[in-house]
């Protein structure tokens, strides 16, 4: 259920997998996403038990509306943001609250988990190709600064997602990326164009002066206990979170 999961000095960190929850074929079995065609109350229990994993209540995670685009919303308490309501389309969110846990819907994208304990402020961010480009990580990392952090305390996580080596386009797609941001630029393992979006990620955070992003080593398509729409097409969306302790 809970495939990853670190705590570093007040700051917690989580990922899911595909196991644990009462999602049916082709969603099986933790699907979080509320988007993605499942029954809606096989959703709400999986969002239970995967917070009750974690030792939260359903009520104190805020999840997204995500449209692959840059815009952040600020997250006032558990369950609410501002401006604007829970579900408006945003890639990104900030909190300068202890509580609220912060989550990220993806199956192949980058979840990108940010904290800054010192300054008692979070971010998580929706980070695929379109939003890499768009700068969704500058956005957050903007965000968060105008709520107190500073880049160099800054602890960053990126979850599951396919990896460069997987990750084919066509060159012009690759080409396109590359341009604005030259890091993401790569090859698949058959020799093929490609496009590395974690790798992108840790190299927009380097330049933003956030030092030390660990990476998970997971890639959702060669896994077996990962979702990955390139895999599967119709399936269900893992979580990430992030939080800081009250």
């Amino acid at each position: 259920m809970i495939g990853e999961q670190y705590e570093t000095g007040g700051a917690r960190f989580a990922f899911t997998d595909r196991w644990g929850g009462v999602s049916a074929a082709p969603y099986a079995q933790l699907n979080l996403g509320g988007a993605v065609g499942d029954d809606p109350s096989a959703v709400r229990e999986n969002r239970a038990l995967a917070a009750g994993a974690l030792g939260l209540r359903p009520g104190d995670v805020v999840w997204m509306n995500q449209v692959h685009g840059r815009d952040v919303a600020v997250v006032a308490g558990p369950g609410e943001l501002t401006p604007g309501e829970p579900g408006q389309g945003v890639d990104a969110l900030v909190t300068s609250r202890r509580g609220p846990a912060l989550a990220v819907l993806t199956a192949d994208c980058v979840p990108v988990l940010l904290a800054d304990p010192a300054a008692g402020v979070a971010g998580a961010a929706h980070a695929g190709r379109p939003g890499l480009v768009a700068g969704v990580v500058p956005a957050v990392v903007e965000a968060m600064v105008a709520l107190g952090a500073e880049p160099a305390r800054i602890l960053a996580r990126t979850g599951p997602a396919v990896c460069g080596r997987c990750y084919e386009v066509p060159p012009d797609m690759r080409d396109e990326v590359a341009a604005a941001v030259p890091a993401a630029r790569s090859v698949t393992s058959w020799g093929t164009p490609a496009v590395d979006v974690a790798a992108g990620v840790r190299a927009q955070l380097a330049g933003l002066g956030v030092a030390g992003v660990e990476s998970s080593p997971v890639c959702t398509l060669e896994s077996d206990d990962h979702f990955s729409y390139r895999g599967e097409r119709t399936t269900g969306r893992l979580a990430s979170y992030v939080w800081l302790d009250g």
